[in-house]
């Protein structure tokens, strides 16, 4: 059985940048749609997500409809996103609505420290990126769903730790796949 956004969750009003209508119904404006759920805004992993989600999609012609998912107000997401993707559409969550919808969790201690995480940091940091001040919950992991304009979840990424990320260019043929 195919995991659905609830009717309630899609009809919900939305605020945020660049945004293609009221609701989070109006964002999934392509038959799939990748959701990416950030973490925090001082979260050097987050920055490095936006920034390979960002190559990835303006590399690639059919590359989903990307909608981001942020703790923290319109202001604090346009200073965020106007360094690193100012273009991106962007949803501010602040209460977690969306990200408790999708079953987004908060990690521990290992998901946050462990070792697989401080590697991943210096995998970020060799690409630039740096560590900033948290705006929102610290502990929130991330996530990212492919979902259909209908709002039928067709593949997620199950985040093992804070620096886990998927192949952002294998999304293509997972959404070519899931079309089909």
């Amino acid at each position: 059985m195919t995991k659905r956004i609830p009717k309630d969750i899609l009809e919900r009003e939305v605020i945020g940048l660049n945004l293609a209508g009221r609701t989070l119904a109006g964002q999934l404006t392509a038959p799939v749609n990748l959701l990416v759920f950030l973490r925090h805004f001082g979260c050097v992993f987050c920055r490095e997500m936006v920034a390979d989600v960002r190559n990835a999609a303006t590399q690639e012609a059919n590359y989903p409809n990307v909608v981001f998912f942020y703790q923290g107000t319109v202001e604090q997401g346009q200073d965020f996103f106007a360094n690193l993707w100012k273009e991106a559409r962007a949803i501010s969550d602040t209460p977690l609505v969306f990200y408790k919808a999708l079953g987004i969790e908060r990690g521990g201690l290992r998901e946050m420290f462990g070792p697989e995480v401080w590697s991943c940091g210096l995998r970020a940091v060799g690409k630039g990126h740096f560590i900033g001040l948290p705006v929102g919950d610290p502990f929130v992991m991330p996530g990212a769903f492919l979902v259909s304009s209908a709002g039928d979840v067709l593949w997620q990424h199950d985040f093992r730790h804070a620096g886990d990320h998927p192949d952002w260019q294998a999304i293509v043929p997972a959404a070519a796949i899931a079309k089909a």
